[in-house]
């Protein structure tokens, strides 16, 4: 009996590791056949944290939370011999890309790493619940298909980049869903009630984000996708229910600096799903609609990171759990996540099947980046007139790991962003300078060469991003190599704050340049500081003021702690104030003048709901809450007979189609003090509308009518259809705006603004009543795709302009000040608009 015992134990110590090995599938987990129903988040969640538990070859990883606090997870999933070692081998990737410890790094002692992302937009959910079963089928431990490739290669599951979009959609599902789901594509469960799932929590669409990183689940995600650099990306997605899969080889355009490897191997992988799609008989499609070329998605930001980045895109927005295609056939919940699940695998085959060429085209990227960068320009030089504006460019390139430094005092000649000419000027050594021999330097080239190539202008997104002008900053490409000066990779202070100051001061002067002068405002209003700005510019204590200047006075402030309010929100928002200890300037206006305008603090509401476009709405949401931290109140579009308008003195409304346009309320509003700011579509809704100014360009008459009679090209060619469509269409484009900075709605920007132009729509210019403060001229176009009808149009008009109306004021802005939060130039334009205009 005694003999018996060990070997007891020995048999019970067996079982228990192998029960211990063995993993729940996601249906025996949740209790339920993966999809029949749609999971929750955080069971999700859950799920993720079980295996786990549970698995000895994965490890669980909290990245971040989403601002509805749900958390953002990866899991990592490798070999016995990998998974302890993980550190060590993110280190070794980043060597042979030239950004880790290793000088010597070779490709052939790595595993290749795939990163598969899914669930950006939240209403494409199907591709969550595949993640769960692509975590089982590749960690478990007792599948003969998938244990193979972890011998040479690390998977990273990030089974929902949006869960707060993911769960918006899946909340109104279960709310609206029957006992059975009904295929009918008219039932209410097919359609999503405003503002949908797709999105973030503030309305951002997180696939437009990736180089960007202006929301916090893109900050996290990308910090964490730097410090590892995968060989193979996959973003997951959905697309309109009617469509057959797609996945690579994308389609034209690409960028030109995207490899033959990277394409090559997009290919590779193509056929590798499509064997298995063939094998099933699933219908699919490759080299259409989905391109390479804006920096900032889930597929090109990897690849101009070094990786083979991937869209798929599955048929289902909109189905539920089962809906009626216009094939006659049903797609369910389990087909999309059937789909998706044999895409994750079988691209995970091919790149474990293709591991060594693919780490050493991957070493062999860096390697080129370092030694040969593409593009024209070997180094870009950013003027520093403006530091909060190079601050926040730096943070951007950091954020990318991008390297920069400050120049030495230098001559030089380049290309001049602002003048479109090549001309000789001097570095200065606080200047920024960026070298693109450095192992980023696609991505650098990518996102500051100043005329981005098309090779087919039917693309996706927009053509035109060039950071200088999205920052408002004067900059030069210079074709030879400038290194920056040793140890100068900081911002440098232009003019360090005193370290004492008169707390006695008449007044306290700080400029109005920044987004942070907006901040510092915003801070003040709430403490119910009072606060001015001088409409013109002045002279006073020996120093320069600009029109727009902040003027805080010690009257009218008869607080006893006046002083150091002020200077707390100065220091909190790294503002440098100027103490006067008179009123009486040298030159200008007198503190006391009505030239120096108060500040009334706005009460403002912003219009939301229905016919509101939910992403121009999130712009102002965020910038409002988490870029200025001032108070703001979200109306609802079908509240605005139940509100008192009286209580506010600004309404916002956004890019949208209203119907019921309340023209005639909103001018008797505006008339009686209020101020509307009119965004992109809303302004069109004003045309011709009782008081209101604007109007749409005269046409001309003669010309149309000579046309009608002789257009040779009303024959078409049916296969040029979708080419033809574009002659008329502006996917984004950059033009050069006259700005006239004397207005209040121009204050602190330059004679010129370059805006992003998402159509051709301009207006007449302003009347006797109107300012006509941001125009454009006839050769205003600096880069970006244009159809040639629409070149035509876009010259000689108003595109920001201000109109008097009674006691009140409209504001009227063509264009997205805020586009994607990334168009930073554009804020101060848009907080003018909100603080200077109509004081």
């Amino acid at each position: 009996m005694l003999k018996k015992i060990p070997l007891l134990l020995i048999t019970l110590l067996f079982a228990c590791i192998a029960f211990a090995q063995e993993i729940q599938s996601p249906s025996q987990f949740l209790g339920y056949k993966l999809g029949s129903q749609f999971t929750p988040h955080f069971r999700i969640a859950e799920y993720f944290k079980y295996v786990a538990a549970t698995s000895k070859n994965v490890k669980l990883q909290q990245y971040g939370a989403t601002n509805e606090g749900r958390p953002l997870m990866v899991m990592f999933i490798a070999s016995d011999q990998n998974i302890n070692r993980l550190e060590e081998i993110r280190q070794h990737n980043l060597s042979l890309a030239g950004l880790g410890t290793s000088s010597t790094a070779t490709a052939s002692a790595t595993p290749i790493i795939v990163w598969l992302s899914y669930n950006v937009h939240g209403n494409e959910p199907s591709s969550s619940e595949a993640a769960m079963e692509a975590l089982y089928e590749i960690a478990n431990t007792a599948n003969s298909r998938t244990q193979p490739w972890l011998k040479n290669t690390v998977v990273v599951i990030d089974p929902c980049l949006n869960p707060d979009g993911r769960e918006r959609y899946v909340n109104f599902y279960n709310s609206v869903k029957g006992a059975v789901p009904d295929a009918d594509p008219s039932s209410r469960e097919h359609s999503e009630p405003w503002p949908g799932g797709r999105i973030n929590h503030y309305y951002f669409d997180l696939n437009r984000d990736w180089a960007w990183q202006t929301q916090r689940e893109t900050q996290a995600r990308v910090a964490l996708f730097n410090q590892w650099l995968p060989q193979v990306h996959v973003d997951f997605h959905e697309q309109g229910y009617n469509s057959p899969y797609y996945f690579a080889p994308a389609a034209a355009p690409f960028h030109k600096d995207i490899t033959a490897w990277q394409l090559e191997f997009q290919t590779i992988i193509g056929k590798n799903n499509a064997k298995y799609f063939d094998q099933n008989g699933w219908m699919y499609f490759t080299k259409e609609e989905f391109d390479l070329l804006y920096p900032s998605y889930g597929d090109t930001y990897p690849i101009y990171n070094g990786s083979i980045g991937m869209t798929y895109e599955q048929g289902g927005i909109a189905a539920g759990l089962a809906i009626a295609t216009r094939s006659g056939d049903t797609l369910t919940l389990a087909d999309r996540i059937s789909h998706h699940l044999s895409n994750s695998l079988s691209t995970v085959e091919a790149a474990s099947a293709n591991a060594p060429k693919a780490l050493d085209e991957f070493k062999k990227y860096f390697d080129n980046s370092r030694t040969n960068p593409p593009g024209e320009y070997k180094t870009y030089v950013i003027k520093n007139d403006n530091q909060d504006k190079i601050d926040k460019l730096a943070d951007l390139l950091s954020r990318n790991g991008i390297q920069y430094g400050y120049g030495v005092k230098a001559g030089s000649t380049g290309f001049n962003y602002v003048t479109g000419k090549t001309e000789s000027f001097e570095i200065n050594s606080h200047d920024m300078v960026i070298n693109a021999y450095q192992p980023k330097s696609v991505l650098l080239n990518v996102l500051l060469e100043p005329k981005t190539f098309v090779a087919d202008s039917n693309t996706y997104d927009i053509t035109a991003w060039a950071l200088p002008y999205a920052y408002g900053l004067k900059a030069y490409g210079v074709k030879e190599s400038i290194k920056p000066a040793q140890g100068k990779t900081t911002s440098v202070v232009l003019t360090a704050p005193p370290t004492t100051i008169n707390k006695h001061a008449y007044a306290y002067i700080s400029a109005w340049r920044s987004v942070n002068d907006v901040k510092f405002l915003a801070e003040l209003l709430k403490k119910n500081i009072k606060v001015r700005s001088a409409e013109a510019p002045f002279e006073a204590g020996g120093k320069k003021f600009a029109a727009g200047s902040l003027v805080i006075t010690r009257a009218g402030n008869n607080s006893d702690n006046f002083d150091d309010i002020v200077l707390g929100a100065a220091a909190d928002c790294n503002r440098e104030l100027v103490p006067l200890n008179s009123g009486f300037v040298d030159k200008g206006a007198d503190i006391g003048s009505r030239f120096i305008r108060f500040i009334h603090p706005p009460k403002i509401m912003l219009i939301t709901g229905d016919g509101v476009s939910a992403e121009a709405m999130g712009e102002v949401w965020h910038f409002f809450e988490q870029q200025i931290n001032y108070p703001i109140t979200l109306v609802r579009y079908k509240d605005l007979n139940r509100i008192r308008w009286n209580d506010f003195d600004v309404a916002i409304f956004p890019d949208g189609n209203y119907d019921d346009f309340p023209a005639d309320k909103l001018q008797n509003w505006v008339h009686d003090g209020g101020k509307l700011i009119a965004m992109e579509n809303t302004v069109s809704l004003l045309v011709d509308k009782r008081g209101f100014s604007i109007k749409n360009l005269p046409g001309d008459k003669h010309k149309e009518d000579t046309a009608a009679k002789d257009k040779p090209d009303m024959v078409k060619v049916y296969a040029d259809r979708d080419h033809e469509s574009i002659r008329s269409s502006v996917p984004g484009a950059i033009y050069k705006v006259d700005m006239d900075n004397t207005h209040p709605l121009g204050f602190g920007l330059d004679k010129y603004y370059f805006t992003l132009k998402l159509n051709d729509v301009l207006y007449s210019y302003l009347g006797d009543d109107g300012w006509n403060v941001g125009t454009v001229k006839k050769d205003a176009y600096v880069e970006g795709f244009v159809g040639q009808k629409a070149k035509e149009k876009i010259k000689n008009g108003l595109l920001f302009g201000v109109q008097s109306l009674g006691r009140g004021s409209v504001v009227y802005m063509v264009d997205d000040p805020l586009f994607r939060s990334f168009w930073e130039n554009g804020k101060l334009l848009f907080s003018n608009s909100v603080f200077m205009v109509g004081q």
